[in-house]
C-alpha cells in the first residue's frame, strides 16, 4: 500500500462485489448496493457496463481469466461471513469490531445491524477515502485509524467505546496476509481478551504460497498485481498448524475451510468448475469460558 493512498486491493475487492450486485436479484450471491461508491472513475465504469447483461459475461470471464478464483472467491468467502455474522448477532451479540475494515459495507447493507455498534478499525489512509465516500455514518459505527503494524488496537479502542466485557463480533477480513506475524500475534491475542463466548471470524493465506507459488495454480499475475500496488503478502499459516497457534494464543477453533469449499457452499454445483485462490482460506474461532 502506497502512502497516503487507499488499498488498492480493498478496491478490487469492492469491484468484485459491485460485479455481483450488478447480476439479477434472484441469481446473485451478495447484495451490496454501496460498493460502486468505493471504485475510482476506471473501475466504475467496468460496474457499470456489468449492468448489460452481454457485457457482463465477458467482464466476469476477463478477470477470471487473468486472476483465476480471485474473483469467485472474493464474493464467497464475503457470503460466507455475512452468514457467520448475521449468526453471531441473532445470537446476541451487539458489539462488532471490523479489523481492517477497508470498504466493507456490512453495516449498511446487512439486516440487524441496525442494532449492533461497530467499530471500523483501518489504516488511516483508506479510512479517510471510505469516511469521504460513505459521507455522514450513523452514531452506531465509530471509525478508528490504526496502522496494525505500528498501533495497538486495544490503546485505541479504549478511546471510542469499546467495551470489553460484551461479548464481541470479530471480523479481519483479506488483512492479516499483508501483516507482520508479530503484528498478527499481538491482535489475536487482545481478541481473545474479549468476553467469553466472543467470536472472530478471520482470513489467512497458506503458508505455502509465500514459500513457492508456482505450487498454487493462478498465482504468477496475482503477485505481479500485488508487486504494483505495493502491497506484498508477508504472512500465512500452516492449516494443520492453525487450531495449536490459536490456543497459545487463548482462542478456540471452530472451522477452517479454503476457497474450495467456501465457492461450494456459496455456488453449489458451479463451483466445480472454479479453479485458483485454493491457497486463500477462512477461520472461525472463540474464545473460550474462563
Amino acid at each position: 500500500m502506497r502512502q497516503g493512498e487507499a488499498s488498492r486491493t480493498a478496491e478490487y475487492m469492492a469491484l468484485f462485489r459491485a460485479l455481483e450486485d450488478a447480476r439479477p436479484a434472484a441469481t446473485r450471491c451478495i447484495s451490496d448496493p454501496f460498493a460502486h461508491r468505493f471504485l475510482d472513475a476506471r473501475l466504475g465504469a467496468v460496474a457499470s457496463l456489468a449492468a448489460l447483461p452481454g457485457v457482463r459475461d465477458l467482464i466476469r470471464g476477463y478477470i477470471d481469466r487473468r486472476w483465476p478464483g480471485a474473483r469467485t472467491s472474493a464474493v464467497a468467502r464475503t457470503r460466507f461471513i455475512d452468514e457467520r455474522a448475521e449468526a453471531a448477532i441473532g445470537a446476541g451479540i451487539d458489539q462488532v469490531v471490523l479489523l481492517g475494515a477497508g470498504f466493507d459495507s456490512r453495516p449498511y447493507r446487512l439486516q440487524g445491524w441496525d442494532r449492533v455498534t461497530v467499530f471500523e478499525v483501518d489504516h488511516p489512509d483508506t479510512q479517510a477515502r471510505k469516511r469521504r465516500l460513505v459521507g455522514a455514518a450513523p452514531s452506531r459505527v465509530r471509525y478508528v485509524p490504526v496502522d496494525f503494524d505500528r498501533d495497538r488496537v486495544d490503546a485505541v479502542l479504549d478511546t471510542v467505546g469499546y467495551e470489553h466485557d460484551r461479548p464481541t463480533l470479530f471480523i479481519w477480513e483479506g488483512v492479516t496476509n499483508y501483516l507482520t506475524e508479530s503484528a498478527v500475534d499481538g491482535t489475536l491475542r487482545w481478541c481473545a481478551r474479549a468476553a467469553p463466548s466472543s467470536r472472530i471470524v478471520f482470513t489467512y493465506v497458506h503458508r505455502g504460497v509465500l514459500d513457492d507459488p508456482a505450487s498454487f495454480f493462478g498465482t504468477a499475475r496475482l503477485f505481479d498485481t500485488l508487486d504494483a500496488s505495493s502491497e506484498r503478502w508477508t504472512f500465512g499459516l500452516d492449516p494443520a498448524a492453525l487450531a495449536p497457534f490459536l490456543a497459545a494464543r487463548g482462542l478456540r477453533l471452530d472451522e477452517d475451510l479454503g476457497a474450495e469449499e467456501y465457492r461450494r457452499r456459496c455456488y453449489g454445483s458451479a463451483a466445480a468448475t472454479m479453479r485458483g485462490y485454493e491457497f486463500y482460506r477462512i477461520a472461525c474461532a472463540h474464545v473460550p469460558g474462563r
